[in-house]
């Protein structure tokens, strides 16, 4: 009998969240998937230094000696996600999803402008278009942007999905790619109901993605849904057969480590069978049914809070590096 993770790998695209390149090489995912909070943690390793470094300076040479510090640090971020979507690259044969910036997320024009920059960026480096997935937060403005990128054919990832809502729009608006969060929707209901914890089948991150992969399905929807955001190896269980699962480098040394059977949890034929209706998203629809679900909502607005403030602290972070390197210069 072989490990979870190679009888996963069977059934469902395995992709890694993290930004650590080691643990991508250990773990050979066909895809990789970072945020702000994963370069962040990243970029403090020593391994990194280097990368950082350079990506500082280059952007400080780029710009020319009027520009401000704001300026230098927003082209270094950037930069810097590209650079360790270009590592990854080397790594990986499918696909590396980067991000864009989280306090864009209202606003669909600038979304589209910096989607647009970091494929530049890509391209200078020789890499194509398809092996990239533009990360945007799954607001409307979001999703509009989305699908303006789609047409220009500039691949999407939308992100910090909690509701089947958010999802409906993505596949309408022709999304590649959707990554429902499981393990941040599971903390929502723990937090709202005072319960320690959920069976792995009643898990509410779960049910939420079965009922996304399921409604998919039945319509024939080409977007493709990646379960993101685990809290533990049950909630993979439950999940195995969604298009792809993305998974931090500890869970997905556990289902290496775990023998046993893995049977196949969701199957496009199935839901091909299921009686579901249909619904017709637009804006009112989504805002009407964003503001009926409390959960999609908070953790909406919280995870771009979060990935905010990520993004400030890696800025506060290069902002002391770019400091200290002047000063050696």
């Amino acid at each position: 009998m072989s490990n979870l993770l190679e009888q996963l790998r069977k059934m469902t695209v395995v992709v890694a969240d993290t930004g650590d390149i080691s643990a991508i090489a250990k773990f050979t995912p066909r895809d990789a998937t970072t945020n702000p909070s994963l370069i962040t943690a990243a970029a403090q390793m020593p391994e990194y230094q280097e990368i950082v470094d350079q990506t500082l300076l280059t952007a400080k040479q780029d710009l020319g000696k009027n520009a401000s510090q704001a300026e230098i640090l927003s082209l270094a971020f950037d930069r810097l996600a590209v650079s360790f979507g270009l590592k990854i690259l080397e790594i990986i044969p499918g696909r590396v999803s980067t991000e864009v910036d989280a306090r864009l997320s209202y606003d669909t024009e600038a979304t589209v402008k910096k989607a647009h920059e970091l494929i530049a960026q890509y391209k200078a480096a020789g890499v194509d278009k398809e092996r990239v997935l533009i990360k945007i937060a799954t607001t409307w403005e979001g999703i509009r942007a989305a699908e303006i990128l789609e047409k220009e054919g500039i691949h999407c990832n939308l992100t910090l999905l909690f509701g089947l809502h958010q999802a409906i729009a993505c596949a309408e608006a022709g999304v590649t790619l959707i990554s429902p969060f499981v393990g941040r929707i599971l903390d929502w209901y723990k937090k709202e109901t005072g319960r320690d914890s959920y069976p792995a089948t009643e898990d509410p991150g779960v049910v939420s993605v079965t009922t996304i992969y399921n409604y998919y399905k039945k319509f024939g929807y080409k977007t493709e849904v990646m379960g993101a955001s685990f809290r533990n190896i049950g909630e993979i269980i439950e999940l195995a057969g969604s298009d792809l699962l993305t998974i931090s480098p500890q869970l997905l040394g556990e289902l290496q480590a775990t023998i046993g059977e893995l049977p196949r949890k969701l199957d496009p034929a199935k839901a091909a069978s299921m009686s579901i209706e249909k619904i017709t998203m637009d804006k009112a629809t989504y805002d009407k049914m964003h503001a009926a679900d409390k959960m999609a909502n908070e953790k909406l607005d919280e995870g771009i809070k979060g990935f905010t403030k990520a993004l400030e602290s890696l800025e506060q972070l290069l902002a002391e590096r770019l400091a200290k390197l002047e000063v050696l210069a």
